[in-house]
C-alpha cells in the first residue's frame, strides 16, 4: 500500500503522457520508410540487442530485403558523442555505445547510427544528404552511407514522438510484468498496459523447452487469453489479437577478444575468471559453471566503462590463476577494447562469449518471420508530416 502511494505521482505522469499521445494532443510522426521498433517496458535486461540481431538476420536472409538498405537506429546509451553519428566497425564504444558497435561488427552491410532524437535520426538515415546542409548534421563525423529503405529502432518503445510501423515488445520470462512494480520499487519504466499496444510480444530468456500448457498459462499473466500455440495468437484485454512468441538464449563458442593474439589453448582450461557489466549475470554463470570452475568473478554495473583500476584487478585475478581463461560478454568486450592499458598477458587469455536468441520451436520462428515480412509488404506511407524534435 505504501509503495502504491509513493508511486502515484510517477504512475499519474505516465498515464497523462500516454493519454496526450493517444488523443492527439501530442503528435506522433511516422517514419517515411518501414520501421520496426524493438523495445520493452522494463529497465533493461530483456535482450533487445540479440533480438535486434535476430531480426536483422531474418531480413538479410529474405528475398525482399537481402539487397536493400537496412539501417539500425539506437540511442547509444552512455556514449560520449552528441547528436547523430554513424557507427563504424573500427569505432569505439565510448564514442557510439557498446551495443550499437556490437551490432555493426556483426552486420557490416547494415548502416548503424545513434541519435537521442529518433525522429531526426530517421530523417537523416532516409536523407543522408541533409547531414551536409543542416546545422545539426554537421556534428556527424562520417556522413557517407546509403539512404535507408527500412529502419530497425533499438529501444524506442517509450519514444512516443515517433510512430513505428511494427512494435515488438520483449518481456523477461524470469520476471513477469504482472509481478513487477514501477521504478524504483521494481523494474517497470512504463505502465504494464502498454504491452497491449504491441503488435507482437516476445517472452525472452525462457527454458529451452516449454510445454504448450506452460506457454498458455504464462501468456495469461500478460492479460492475453485464448492463446493458441499453433498460431501463436491470443486476445488481450483490449480485444486485440496479438501474437506471442517464446525465445531462449543460446551461448556460442568462446572467441578471442583480441583476434589472433588470443591463445586458443586457454579455452580448454578447467578454471575461469569471469567479469561482466550486464543487468544479471546468473544465467551466464550457470552456463559456464557446467564446464569451468569459476575461481574469481567481477560483477560491474550495466554498460560499465572500464578503468585502469578495473583492469589491474582483473589482471591480478588472472595472475593468481595462471592457467585460467578470462571470459566476459560480447558487449563488455566493446568497452574493454577502448582501454589502452590492457597488458599482453591478459590479451592472450581474454575471450568473449557471444550469444544469440532462438525460438523454442520452428513453428514459432516461421510464424514470426512470415508475420514480420507480411507486415512490411503491407506498409504504405501515411500522410506526410514534418517530424518535430
Amino acid at each position: 500500500m505504501l509503495d502504491q502511494t509513493l508511486l502515484a505521482p510517477y504512475w499519474l505522469s505516465l498515464k497523462l503522457r500516454h493519454a496526450m499521445f493517444d488523443h492527439g494532443i501530442r503528435k506522433s510522426y511516422p517514419c517515411e520508410v518501414p520501421s520496426i521498433c524493438i523495445g520493452n517496458i522494463t529497465a533493461g535486461g530483456t535482450g533487445k540487442t540479440p533480438h535486434t540481431e535476430l531480426i536483422l538476420d531474418m531480413l538479410l536472409e529474405s528475398d525482399e530485403w537481402a539487397y536493400r538498405n537496412i539501417a539500425v537506429l539506437s540511442r547509444g546509451h552512455k556514449r560520449s558523442s552528441r547528436g547523430f553519428q554513424q557507427v563504424l566497425r573500427d569505432g569505439t564504444a565510448d564514442f557510439c555505445g557498446d551495443e550499437p558497435l556490437q551490432i555493426k561488427k556483426r552486420h557490416l552491410g547494415v548502416t548503424v547510427a545513434v541519435d537521442r532524437n529518433r525522429n531526426e535520426g530517421c530523417r537523416f538515415l532516409c536523407h543522408p544528404e541533409l547531414l551536409q546542409s543542416e546545422k545539426r548534421g554537421r556534428r556527424c563525423r562520417d556522413k557517407e552511407f546509403p539512404a535507408a529503405d527500412l529502419i530497425v529502432l533499438d529501444d524506442a518503445y517509450q519514444y512516443r514522438n515517433l510512430k513505428a510501423h511494427i512494435n515488438i515488445v520483449l518481456v523477461d520470462w524470469n520476471r513477469p510484468v504482472s509481478k513487477d512494480h514501477l521504478l524504483p520499487f521494481g523494474r517497470l519504466r512504463d505502465l504494464p498496459e502498454r504491452i497491449y499496444k504491441a503488435d507482437m510480444i516476445i517472452v525472452t530468456k525462457c527454458p529451452v523447452y516449454m510445454e504448450d500448457w506452460e506457454k498458455t498459462e504464462w501468456v495469461k499473466s500478460l492479460g492475453v487469453n485464448g492463446y493458441n500455440s499453433e498460431s501463436c495468437e491470443g486476445v488481450n484485454k483490449e480485444g486485440k489479437t496479438v501474437k506471442v512468441f517464446f525465445t531462449c538464449i543460446e551461448y556460442q563458442p568462446l572467441e578471442p577478444v583480441y583476434g589472433d593474439m588470443g591463445d586458443p589453448r586457454f579455452v580448454y582450461s578447467h578454471k575461469l575468471v569471469l567479469f561482466s557489466g550486464i543487468a544479471k549475470d546468473t544465467p551466464l554463470r550457470m552456463y559456464l559453471s557446467d564446464k569451468y570452475k569459476i575461481v574469481r568473478r567481477f560483477n560491474f554495473p550495466d554498460h560499465h566503462k572500464y578503468t585502469n583500476t578495473d583492469i589491474k584487478r582483473i589482471v591480478a585475478a588472472s595472475t593468481a590463476n595462471p592457467t585460467a581463461v578470462v571470459v566476459s560478454t560480447e558487449k563488455d568486450s566493446q568497452r574493454i577494447l577502448d582501454c589502452r592499458k590492457v597488458p599482453e598477458n591478459l590479451r592472450t587469455r581474454l575471450f568473449q562469449i557471444p550469444i544469440k536468441v532462438v525460438f523454442l520451436s520452428e513453428n514459432e520462428k516461421e510464424i514470426f518471420r512470415s508475420t514480420l515480412l507480411q507486415s512490411l509488404r503491407e506498409f504504405h506511407s501515411e500522410p506526410a508530416q514534418t517530424p518535430r524534435g
